[in-house]
């Protein structure tokens, strides 16, 4: 039987460039755009209607713009994942889009290959934050290492992570799948499973986007593991 294809709500406001993007998701099989949308309350609105697998954003749309939309797309629909898909690149907006639960994050230009991995990782779970926004993690991370005060842990917090764990949880800032984490260190996806749930237990939050911020927040980012990914 063949598998059911990527449904795909497409949101940006520059016809010409939705419409390139539209015409290469075609092109590729196993996708399918249902929708297309280029303002924040409609992305909303088909968001919440249509049945999907992921959400293509842009940020830079008129009326509540992107960054809201998604943080109500995934207030009402949680587990819908969603790429952002942006030709803006600032630090702010990047903690911003991680604060809105976004799945992933891709500069405008990206290899057309590249995009379409993007796509099919973030649909099936993994996050993806591409190189630009990797690096602003990594200034994120060097800079609050400076502020002793922000990222101080006491040693005897019993919610401590323990070495494997900060190691994982660095590979999740970073946007690597289960499957990525196991092979970079040398574990099963099923062992990578196990440590995330003690994660978001021990960091009491839902899910790895949440992670990924505390992450940041606090400084528990293994840089060893940030440089060499």
């Amino acid at each position: 039987m063949k598998p059911e294809p990527l449904k795909i709500l497409l949101i940006e406001d520059d016809e010409l460039f939705r419409l390139g993007i539209s015409t290469r998701l075609h092109q590729e099989p196993g996708f399918e755009i249902v929708a297309e949308a280029e303002d924040g309350e409609t992305a909303i609105e088909l968001a919440c209607q249509l049945p999907l697998d992921i959400v293509i954003l842009d940020v830079g749309l008129p009326g509540i713009g992107g960054v809201e939309a998604c943080r109500q797309i995934k207030k009402r629909r949680p587990n819908l994942p969603v790429l952002v898909l942006t030709s803006h690149s600032q630090k702010p907006l990047i903690a911003q889009l991680i604060e809105a639960k976004a799945n992933g994050y891709c500069v405008k230009g990206i290899p057309a290959e590249h995009l379409i991995l993007a796509i099919r990782s973030v649909a099936c779970g993994a996050s993806w934050w591409d190189s630009t926004a990797t690096v602003e993690i990594q200034t994120a991370f060097q800079s609050s290492q400076s502020n002793l005060n922000y990222i101080n842990i006491s040693s005897s917090d019993n919610n401590s992570l323990t070495k494997r764990e900060r190691e994982i949880l660095t590979l999740v800032v970073a946007g690597k799948s289960n499957q990525q984490i196991g092979e970079n260190l040398f574990i099963t996806p099923g062992t990578v499973r196990v440590h995330i749930h003690a994660i978001l237990q021990k960091l009491e939050v839902r899910d790895r986007t949440q992670a990924a911020i505390v992450a940041i927040q606090k400084g528990l980012i293994d840089s060893k593991y940030i440089e060499n990914n």
